[in-house]
């Protein structure tokens, strides 16, 4: 499948820096913890979860080492809650590589602040995606969430190759929502767990309503920056494009989860493409992207 799919890729016009499975860094952060928890447990942890992610095989495709996406986790631990118990933030960041270039652009960005789960020291960081809510659902919420994540980036990353390539990522995300660990302790699996949770981002990724977010994903990367090396003005009308069909999913949908996921990171690199570009396409890009990206709008009105 692999091997077909490079050759889609060729076809689509030219060799390309193709990055497949993870090379991830996974820090764990505990300085709010009370002195009285032994900081080594959370040392064991990190290694775990370094191990976990990168030694398993997370798609059917085969992989060489410089094809790998470059992924990283932070694990806060902002609270603990007794008997093994800690509540946490998760900050998830992926890069893709850019055609013909040193630039990697940010694919995902993100952060959820609904981490709560149970480790003991030593014991096993598991996952079974075929029995996500396991025998004890604070002992494996953890991996279930990180285990979410890495199929978010997976599935990002293939739809920025392939026209709605990452779907089958996308779905096993959305498998392990509809299958995650239940107890009152938990949240961010529910449709009402706040305005951002992993229901509605995984929702705006699957959902029929959104299917212009993939075809913005595509153009965004492989229409888009990836032609700036040949072709700049061809690059930004990829890039423009790609805002140009999220706003379409704005007008029908206000306010989705999947835009401001989209926008995290980007605003920087945005600017930069835009800025060259003709006075037409700078006002066009200008007016959708302070309406889209509300908290960067201040950066896009360099636009002039």
């Amino acid at each position: 499948m692999r091997k077909l799919f490079l050759l889609f890729l060729m076809v689509l016009g030219g060799h390309i820096l193709f990055a497949q499975e993870l090379q991830a860094r996974f820090s764990v952060l505990a300085n709010r913890v009370s002195t009285q928890v032994d900081k080594k447990t959370f040392q064991t942890l990190q290694t775990a979860l370094t191990n976990f992610i990168n030694n398993r095989k997370w798609t059917t495709d085969s992989y060489q080492q410089q094809e790998k996406i470059k992924c990283n986790f932070l694990l806060t631990i902002d609270q603990d809650m007794g008997q093994n118990i800690f509540k946490a933030t998760l900050t998830v960041q992926a890069a893709r590589p850019v055609y013909n270039s040193t630039y990697e652009s940010p694919i995902i960005n993100f952060q959820d602040a609904d981490v709560v789960f149970k480790y003991i020291e030593f014991q096993p960081v598991e996952f079974n995606e075929n029995r996500v809510q396991g025998n004890d659902p604070l002992s494996g919420n953890l991996t279930a969430i990180v285990a979410y994540y890495i199929n978010i980036i997976l599935g990002m990353d293939y739809d920025s190759f392939a026209p709605k390539g990452g779907d089958p990522y996308f779905q096993k995300a959305q498998y392990i929502v509809n299958n995650a660990p239940e107890s009152s302790q938990i949240t961010g699996w529910k449709a009402f767990d706040g305005l951002r949770n992993r229901f509605k981002l995984a929702e705006g990724l699957v959902d029929n309503r959104y299917n212009l977010v993939h075809d913005a994903v595509y153009s965004y990367y492989r229409n888009g920056l990836d032609q700036f090396y040949d072709n700049e003005t061809t690059g930004r009308t990829g890039l423009l494009k790609a805002i140009s069909y999220l706003n379409t999913i704005n007008t029908e949908n206000p306010g989705s989860m999947v835009i401001q996921f989209f926008f995290q990171g980007k605003s920087n690199e945005l600017v930069k493409a835009f800025s060259k570009g003709e006075q037409k396409v700078k006002v066009q890009a200008r007016e959708i992207l302070t309406r889209l990206d509300l908290s960067n709008s201040n950066a896009y009105k360099e636009l002039k």
